[in-house]
């Protein structure tokens, strides 16, 4: 199938497919009682790749605001290890770089505080910027977080600092692969951080989902998938650069870029040489080795498929854990409903009582596992397994046993 479009930094045309998904629902519009016997919208889930500046992408078929509506479900403190994982991050950015009561740091995608929360407690000044509604109006309810409910980009970035607004420090946490407009919304970046500010970009590594075959992390909520070699082209032509790298567990491997402006006063730390390294050696330069993705994908469904039939043959009952997204494309991809899978429950009440997308599956709370004891539960959120086999430790009790799919379908 041939799939052409304009790359959406570069703007050279993109036509070579790294990873062909089918045709699913978006990942997060799950389905509310009333809907669930009515019709769903199904598209394309095409990963492509440009030649030119190596930036994996979608194809086009959204607008931000289709897709982060008033009534966005995803809520980032329902994780206890994300939330560590953001406190630590906070304390580590307050020692490095000296902030205090005078510094003002931004984060863009703020969600529900879950972040700032732990700036503001060590009395540095905050501000969120957040698109949905809902959940900035929780950042202003429970953590009283100012929040600015917008999309960010150079327009944005210059309105606030018309108010007077500059960022000491920024911090942008899996927001960068869910923007459209990447060129726009990393100039605001440029316009509002403050001459020797600092940036921090987290973004699941690319070089990570290929080596780990991570395709359920591809959805429409994401429009890019970003490596260092192409995060390095798109920031130069913002006025930024990086000057340090940390490689991070989270998300199943992620990146956190260190960015300042082309003439501030830092200096490069060994460790980007030594990304870049990593990813030269593992051919992110070469055209082919996006092209050759699309056989780790397929053996990932047929080797799930095979575990699944062969355990339901058996007489076995198998319940879901994590509503999360990349579960939603790994089901529909791969083709498993309410054949294989009983449920799936869910930590958030926000999700409890709503479907998933495409195969329909109800979401129920975790208490449901203790009441019907199956014999697998398989975590569809596999970046926090660890997390949620000692939450479920006790369906081993009974004989219970968990399932993973990614890297590889196997039972722990």
């Amino acid at each position: 199938m041939h799939v052409s479009q304009s790359c959406r930094h570069c703007g050279q045309p993109v036509n070579v497919v790294m990873a062909d998904l089918g045709a699913t629902p978006v990942s997060n519009d799950y389905l509310r009682p009333e809907a669930v016997d009515g019709p769903e919208p199904y598209y394309p889930l095409r990963a492509l790749v440009c030649e030119s500046c190596k930036l994996v992408q979608l194809q086009d078929f959204f607008k931000e605001d289709d897709l982060f509506r008033s009534d966005y479900a995803y809520f980032s403190s329902f994780s206890t290890s994300w939330l560590k994982h953001c406190e630590t991050y906070a304390n580590a950015m307050i020692a490095r770089f000296g902030l205090g009561a005078d510094s003002q740091v931004v984060e863009i995608a703020s969600n529900d505080g879950y972040l700032l929360q732990y700036f503001k407690q060590n009395g540095v000044k905050v501000l969120g910027v957040e698109p949905s509604l809902s959940v900035a109006q929780t950042a202003i309810d429970k953590h009283g977080i100012p929040t600015e409910v917008a999309f960010f980009g150079s327009a944005t970035a210059q309105a606030l600092v018309d108010r007077g607004v500059q960022a000491d420090h920024m911090a942008a946490n899996n927001v960068l692969a869910h923007v459209p407009a990447i060129n726009d919304f990393l100039d605001g970046f440029r316009i509002l951080l403050k001459p020797q500010g600092v940036i921090t970009f987290e973004f699941p590594h690319l070089l990570r989902l290929m080596e780990q075959s991570q395709f359920d992390t591809i959805y429409h909520e994401h429009f890019s998938y970003i490596s260092l070699l192409a995060a390095e082209r798109m920031l130069d032509v913002a006025g930024l650069r990086v000057f340090d790298v940390e490689e991070l567990p989270t998300h199943g491997g992620s990146l956190r870029l260190f960015v300042c402006h082309k003439d501030a006063d830092y200096a490069q730390e060994p460790r980007v040489a030594a990304a870049r390294a990593a990813e030269d050696a593992a051919g992110l330069g070469d055209i082919d080795t996006y092209r050759k993705f699309s056989d780790a994908v397929r053996k990932v469904k047929r080797d799930l498929l095979k575990l699944l039939v062969e355990l339901k043959e058996g007489g076995a009952r198998i319940v879901g854990y994590g509503a999360a997204a990349k579960g939603n494309t790994l089901l529909n991809y791969c083709g498993v409903g309410a054949d294989m899978i009983d449920y799936v429950v869910d930590m958030s009440p926000h999700k409890q009582g709503l479907y998933l997308p495409g195969t329909r599956l109800p979401i129920l709370s975790p208490d449901q596992i203790q009441k019907d004891r199956p014999d697998y539960v398989l975590i569809l959120p596999w970046n926090i397994k660890d997390e949620v086999m000692s939450q479920l430790d006790g369906i081993r009790a009974w004989g219970g046993k968990f399932i993973v799919a990614i890297p590889s379908p196997r039972v722990l």
